[in-house]
């Protein structure tokens, strides 16, 4: 009723205007379905193969003694009862569903040692990591199942920022144990958790893929928790994964994914702990899932920098749709490794609540990659600490949710040579977009030397502390726009941007400035169908900007 009720208010404030040209907006493309796996009928309860679930029982050797017989069976399921059940990582196998009935929860060790040490990928590049308390590599028709919980046991390998949490929350955390950093602002659960994070950061780790180059640092290699390599026919459903060390569901090279229901969920100031990453995958499907965790949300991935580009796979043909997003870093994420590039993806009827960004694309210099067709509609965004909607080839220029004492100018951006290590964003296509709170409403910074092109946002409703950013880009075309920013100094900003249009605009009553435009490359700026009356002042001209940049025709 709120979103609604402010949809309300955006045309009560301003009339709207004339029919106009519209900009093209296609339909989406009509995706390749992707099948769910079916399994043999078999059922293999893990009882039978010395379990014990009281909690204190290590499980692993029973785990993998089920999986096996199923798989040698020639598939079926494998079958977790209700009960506490202690394990080591757990294997996947082909044509295996490993099944978590109502009130199973499956707790993987905080013994690091049961992590073996493996040659494997961090963030979309060649690592050392320990292994992932559940995995599977090449395997065909796999499945994790059912009502019941996993957890990842990640509060023993994460460290922890003292800013984080409130004064009784770090009192407890160092009870637990673990060490500081010299300074004291830092927790970690291990003195090898700190020498790895610490050597990390002076970039002084081994320059090595040999495991054994790492084994006195194993406690700072966090694993992904869920980890699929090249598998095909891929389904994870209705259960709840937790407390991940790392990244939550990582889906690497795999085709054919269906995740449908699942929750995960971890500490807000859990890092890396984004809830899926889909890199580099063909076909999937992710529906009516929920997410509250310490990063990204749902994003889509392709590797990172020249082995991302060497590796040439993209992710393409994902469907997103019906799942709810509360504590993230994004809401909806593209990037930022991405190199093997993004295509066709459609994004639909998703609710962003409490994220620092709610649709965040994201790359920088040094990428490459292509990221095109991707269409977005029907989303429903509250209190986003940064941006609602954010186009940024310059990733990591700024914090998105601004630190004390940053300077609030944007960042100024010198051009560079173009070459295999430039990114490119084009053809984005959005509607229906409401957002209630944000710090600003849409950010759209390209580099000068490949701007983000083609990207057209039709139908939104966005109230904010400010409004609207456009940064090195082109062609790039808003229409029936409610921007109703608090800070109407100005209300849209353009620097360095060709063929910019607005058309239809909606705004506050009394905004003291609608329309500044600065930069040399700045031409072909648009303001079409809008009671600009409304406005102190319409267009202000800055720095560099040509007397012509600009044409009004208001209504």
């Amino acid at each position: 009723m709120k979103l609604l009720a402010l949809a309300t208010l955006a045309g009560a404030l301003l009339a709207g205007g004339p029919a106009l040209a519209q900009p093209m907006f296609p339909a989406p493309p009509t995706l390749p379905p992707v099948p769910v796996p079916q399994f043999r009928p078999d059922t293999f309860d893990l009882r039978r193969y010395g379990a014990v679930a009281d909690g204190q029982t290590l499980n692993t050797h029973a785990f993998e003694q089920a999986i096996a017989a199923c798989a040698q069976a020639g598939g079926g399921t494998v079958r977790v009862p209700a009960g506490l059940w202690l394990t080591g990582p757990i294997v996947l196998r082909s044509h295996v569903n490993l099944h978590l009935a109502a009130g199973a929860l499956v707790q993987f060790t905080a013994d690091h040692a049961q992590y073996p040490l493996i040659r494997t990928t961090w963030e979309g590049e060649e690592a050392v990591r320990c292994q992932a308390p559940l995995s599977g590599t090449d395997l065909r028709e796999v499945a994790i199942t059912g009502p019941g919980t996993l957890d990842g046991a990640g509060d023993t390998w994460r460290p922890v920022k003292k800013s984080k949490l409130s004064a009784g929350e770090w009192q407890a955390l160092l009870a637990k144990g673990g060490v500081l950093n010299e300074k004291k602002d830092t927790w970690y659960p291990s003195e090898g958790s700190r020498r790895g994070n610490e050597l990390a950061a002076a970039k002084q780790l081994p320059k090595s893929l040999n495991p054994a180059d790492f084994t006195e640092l194993r406690d700072y290699l966090r694993p992904n928790m869920l980890s699929l390599t090249r598998c095909q026919g891929v389904l994870l459903d209705g259960f709840t994964i937790q407390n991940s060390p790392a990244w939550t569901m990582h889906p690497l090279l795999c085709q054919q994914v269906t995740v449908r229901g699942v929750t995960a969920q971890n500490p807000w100031y859990g890092q890396n702990t984004d809830a899926i990453d889909l890199e580099s995958c063909r076909d999937a499907v992710v529906r009516g899932c929920t997410f509250s965790v310490g990063d990204d949300g749902l994003c889509l991935k392709s590797g990172r920098d020249e082995e991302g580009r060497r590796r040439g796979v993209p992710t393409e043909n994902a469907l997103i749709e019906d799942c709810k997003i509360y504590r993230a870093h994004g809401g909806f994420v593209i990037g930022s490794e991405m190199s093997g590039g993004v295509r066709n993806v459609v994004v639909r009827n998703c609710a962003f609540m409490g994220t620092d960004v709610g649709l965040r694309f994201k790359t920088t210099r040094g990428r490459g990659g292509l990221v095109e067709n991707v269409w977005v509609e029907g989303i429903r965004m509250t209190d986003i600490a940064a941006q609602a909607i954010v186009f940024d080839m310059y990733y990591m220029a700024k914090d998105p949710v601004a630190q004390p004492g940053d300077n609030a100018a944007p960042p100024a951006i010198a051009a560079q040579p173009l070459g295999e290590g430039t990114p490119a964003f084009r053809h984005f296509y959005l509607r229906d977009v409401v957002c209630r709170g944000a710090e600003q409403g849409i950010l759209v910074r390209g580099l000068p030397e490949r701007n983000i092109e083609d990207v057209v946002v039709r139908d939104a409703v966005l109230q904010c502390r400010q409004g609207l950013l456009c940064q090195e880009a082109r062609n790039i075309h808003f229409q029936n726009l409610t921007l109703l920013p608090t800070d109407t100094r100005p209300v849209l900003e353009v620097q360095n941007a060709q063929g910019i249009t607005f058309q239809n605009l909606r705004y506050p009553a009394g905004t003291d400035l609608l329309l500044r435009v600065s930069g040399p490359a700045s031409r072909d700026v648009r303001l079409l169908g809008t009671d600009t009356k409304a406005a102190k002042q319409t267009v202000q001209l800055g720095d560099g900007a040509g007397k012509k940049a600009v044409q009004v025709a208001a209504k």
